[in-house]
């Protein structure tokens, strides 16, 4: 089942505060950049947020799981918590900097 623009849409206007925040649509689902850091995934109309030592520690008590088939564990936000919208963008807050900075795609060759 693929992700509805709405939840996208809000999920993007909570995380505001946050910074430039953007989304790239892909196979039916979103994912979610901070930065140009991928932070999560919105996957089936579910928000998965990648795990971070900070986040983990940030949201505790919130359970995970697998955006798609063969995934790694990412932490499962539910649907009351996105309304929080300054919880969310603390938990983005928390779990940036961990993250990896993305790595540069080669150049293109020329013909």
């Amino acid at each position: 089942m693929a992700s509805r623009q709405a939840t996208v849409d809000f999920i993007v206007d909570q995380l505001a505060p946050v910074g430039p925040i953007t989304t790239q649509r892909m196979f039916g689902e979103y994912c979610i950049y901070a930065k140009t850091k991928v932070v999560a995934f919105v996957c089936d109309d579910q928000l998965f947020v990648k795990p971070t030592a900070a986040g983990k520690a940030y949201a505790t008590g919130i359970g995970e799981g697998s955006p798609y088939p063969g995934a790694k564990p990412y932490l499962l936000i539910p649907g009351d918590k996105w309304e929080d919208g300054e919880w969310l963008t603390g938990l983005i807050r928390a779990s940036w900097p961990e993250l990896p900075v993305p790595k540069p795609k080669p150049a293109k060759k020329r013909r």
